[in-house]
Order: structure tokens, then sequence, then C-alpha cells
């Protein structure tokens, strides 16, 4: 019985009244950004809620880091206003539904992609992404929380700020939510604060009928919340070549930059519970999340770290939560959906800038001066790349590409060789540090061809041969000292070093000297 329910973990203590109340906060927190990000793309606000509601109850119950929150998010949406551009210009009057329809279909072969990566376990891969690159996509997320704000401090469709008492209630409403999140754990931990704080500022808001923004002010002429159960269907296009050649390139960046946030946002988590989660599971989880999305009239999405961080913030640990927060935003959409469109956004905006100030890193600005230069700016530039183009795809790849380059460049300083000639006239290089690309120019440099004696050992008893490169350049110091009649051995090569060379035998030609064998002698007594 235990084994069909694993996915629950039933050996977890789960504390009931907070997984449910903090779901039920983050459920408050999913209407605006679910409305904003569909907008985004052009959409109807329930493209985006329905998103929300069924990546979130997929990866809640699949996924493989318990307390994360996944739902429609900015960075999917930006990648879907490409394909509306590429379907535009292909197909003169396409309408918004047919368009819709492509996107669905987009989401469906993303999610597949993302089961195809859980399945060859290349989650394992988010091991290799620095320190420094994990800082600048934390801080540049951050921001980006922080900016999407701020469009609510302006008049609705214009550049122009809040006119008179307009502005002044706004900024009171978000400092004092700010205060409430701040201040109440302080005093008591019974309850969530962002939920109580919400609570207060919509009471105070309705109550005494305080004429501020809602979340029915951000909709569009005619639009609202409120809908029915997600409907199933096909996605209503052509299935031939010419359709896939539109949609998967865009599929597959749907993909990589679902699994490069998702995973990095199960990183930062971890760190946060000083616990483990399971990032080839979660690939699966959000390929099934992003399948049924496409199939249930969802725009995808993927790992959200601002809600992940208001649900960890308020307690939560288990899988609860997250499910509590899915439930709850369609009950929202199917019977709440004018309640939920009277909450002001001051209260929401509040909320999200505490998550902001929460998120970013700011130990990471104190290190500026204790860190590797080379660690600074890849940290400073994935920030900037992360906040410009809100591609955290392409801001992570070359923010690892740009780490990648710094640690070959000091490890190719490393190598050094120490020079001995023995008894017999035999001259020794005893090389230190490794062997690999980015070294091969400095080790040529450390032999005197011309000079030498006849016979030299290169000894690598303190090296490695790393990879092709490496292996060439013995290829080539061989043939040097050949041209000139003499003879080189490479001596103490590792077991994988000589298993690489003899992959190479063919194109190469070198003279590795077998290492003696040692015997002590043991005195009995």
């Amino acid at each position: 019985m235990k084994k069909v329910f694993n996915l629950f973990d039933l050996s977890q203590k789960v504390n009931y009244k907070t997984e449910i109340l903090s779901g039920f906060t983050v459920a408050l927190a999913l209407v605006p950004e679910a409305i904003a990000f569909s907008m985004l793309a052009g959409f109807s606000p329930l493209t985006g809620l329905y998103a929300a509601f069924i990546m979130g109850l997929v990866t809640a119950i699949l996924g493989g880091r318990p307390g994360m929150i996944s739902g429609a998010t900015g960075a999917i949406a930006v990648i879907f206003l490409g394909l509306i551009l590429e379907l535009r210009g292909s197909f003169p009057g396409i309408t918004t539904e047919t368009i819709l329809q492509y996107v669905f279909a987009t989401v469906i072969i993303a999610g597949s992609l993302q089961i195809i990566a859980g399945v060859l376990k290349l989650g394992k891969f988010i091991r290799l992404v620095p320190h420094p690159v994990m800082f600048g996509f934390v801080n540049g997320l951050a921001i980006i929380i922080f900016m999407a704000q701020l469009p609510n401090f302006y008049q609705k469709g214009t550049d122009k700020l809040l006119q008179g008492i307009a502005m002044p209630i706004m900024v009171g409403l978000t400092a004092l939510t700010m205060v409430i999140i701040w201040g109440l754990p302080k005093i008591t931990k019974a309850v969530p604060s962002s939920l109580v704080a919400i609570l207060v500022v919509s009471t105070i808001v309705i109550g005494f009928g305080v004429d501020t923004m809602n979340v029915g002010d951000t909709l569009n002429a005619g639009e609202s919340i409120q809908g029915g159960f997600p409907p199933f269907s096909f996605p209503s296009i052509p299935f031939d070549f010419a359709t896939l050649k539109i949609i998967f390139p865009y599929a597959c960046i749907v993909a990589g930059v679902g699994l490069i946030e998702s995973l990095l946002s199960l990183n930062l988590i971890d760190e946060i519970t000083e616990t483990r989660g399971n990032s080839n599971k979660e690939c699966i989880a959000q390929g099934a999340a992003n399948i049924a999305s496409g199939f249930f009239s969802g725009m995808g999405g993927c790992a959200m770290l601002g809600q992940s961080l208001i649900n960890i913030s308020a307690g939560s640990r288990a899988r609860l939560a997250a499910i509590v927060a899915s439930i709850s935003l369609l009950l929202f959409i199917m019977f709440g959906s004018s309640l939920i469109e009277q909450l002001p956004m001051a209260a929401l905006v509040g909320l999200m800038f505490m998550v902001a100030i929460g998120t970013f890193e700011w130990a990471s600005l104190r290190t500026f001066k204790k860190m590797p230069k080379s660690d600074v700016i890849v940290m400073v530039l994935v920030t900037v790349i992360t906040v410009v183009t809100h591609n955290l795809a392409v801001a992570v790849l070359i923010g690892v590409l740009l780490a990648t380059l710094a640690y070959s460049w000091e490890n190719a300083k490393r190598i050094r060789a120490r020079k001995t000639v023995d008894e017999y006239g035999i001259k020794h290089y005893e090389i230190y540090g490794p062997l690999f690309f980015g070294s091969v120019q400095g080790f040529a440099e450390k032999f005197d061809v011309l000079n030498d004696p006849n016979e030299i050992i290169i000894d690598f008893k303190e090296s490695r041969v790393a990879d092709m490169s490496a292996i060439e350049a013995l290829n080539v110091i061989t043939h040097r000292y050949y041209k000139q009649g003499k003879t080189v051995h490479l001596r103490h090569l590792s077991k994988d070093c000589i298993l690489l060379l003899k992959n190479a035998e063919a194109i190469i030609d070198v003279n590795i000297m077998e290492d003696p064998d040692y015997k002590v002698l043991i005195k009995s007594v």
C-alpha cells in the first residue's frame, strides 16, 4: 500500500494547517501573475489561469521537489511572442484562436522533450551550473519580479504615473502589506503573514470603499477570470512537416527554458530547506504538466521561484500546499471570480515586493572584493542578461560558458615542469598540473628539444592527459625529438590516460614506458 502512495511520502510529518493556509496564500498570489503573463502573450486571462492550475497540480503530485510551485511564467510567455510573429507572417489574417492552437501544440511537444530529458537523466547536469551563475540567476529574477510590479503605479495603458490621491493610497497600502509581512512573524507564526497582509489590506479597501486599483482593473474591457473546468481538446492544426518546422524550434526553447528555470529553482529551495530534490523526476513532472496543459487549454509554464518562496517562507514542506493552491485557483475561476477581482493590487504588489527582496542574494554584494574577478563578472553579466532579455536559458548558458572558460584559463596557467638529469645522462621532465586543450601551448614551451640529451623521460605522476588536444601535444613533442634523433618515454601515466592513448594509437606514435614495480622488503621478527 505504501508503494502505491509513495509519491506523497507517508512517513513525512505534515502540518495541515500550515500547508492549507500557505496553499491558499499562493493561490491568491498566482492570480495576477497568471493574468499578466497570459496578457503579455496576447492571450485570454483564462489561458494563463488554466496553465497555472494544471501545471501546479501535476507538478505538485509528480514533481521531484515538494513545496515548489509551478504555473504560467513570463519566461515562457515571452517565447510565444516570437511564435506569434512568425505565424502572423506565414499566415496573414490568422485569428487569435488559431494561434492558440499552435501554442497548445508547441507546449505538448515541449512537454514531450522534457519527459525525454528526465528519462535520459539529463537533470543531473544542472549540477554543472557554477555558484556565480546561480547568484546571477537569482538576483536577475528578483529584479524582474520587482520591476513587474511597477506598472501598477501607472495609469492603465499609459506611461503616466497615478495622479492625485491615487498614488499615496497605492504606496500606503503597498507599504502596509510589506510591514505586516515583515513584522507579523516577529509576533506570531501561527498563520502565514502573507495571507494576513492580503486579508487585512483587502478588508480595509473593500470595507471602507477605498478607491484603488484591484485585480478586475487589470483586465481588458469585457474580460473576466470567470470560467469553467479547463476544456479538453486536441490542437486543431495541420499535422504535417510544415507545421512542425514552425513550432518545433519554439518547443525546444520552451522545454529548455522551462527545465533550466525549474531545476535552478529546485536547487535554490534545496539550499533553503537543507533537503535534496530529484531533478530527473522534476523534468518528467514538468513535461507531464506541459502536455496536460496543452490538452486542457493552458499556455504551459514551469516552476515559479517567487511563489515557491512564498510557500516555503510560510512553512510549507510537503506537496499538500501546492495541491491546495491549484485547487483553490480552480475554485476562484469557477465560483469566486467576482470576489477575487475585488482584491486590491496593492496587497499583491506588496507581497511580490517582499518576495523580490527575499529572493535577492544580498550576501553576493558583500563578496565582490572577496570573489575572483572572473566570478564577479559572470555573476553581474548573468544578472544583466536575465533582466534585459528575460531569457533565463540564454543567461544561464552564457554564464556557464564564461565560467568554464575562466576555469580553463586558470588551470591552463598551472602547467609546470621540474627538470632534472640523472646519473645516466637521461633528462627527466616531471609535469605538474592537468594537460588539456588550454595548457598544451604552455606544455610545449617547457621543452628544450635542441639542447636536451638523446634520451628524455616525461613523468606524469603529478599530471594527467585529459583530452584529444593533450594527446596531440604528446604526439607533436615526440616527433620534435624524433627529428633530432632523440628518444622520448612517457612515464607514470594513469590507467585512463593509457586508455586514451591506446584508443588514439592509429593517429599518434608515442613511447609509453612501463612503470617499475616497487618491492618492499618485509623483515620478519
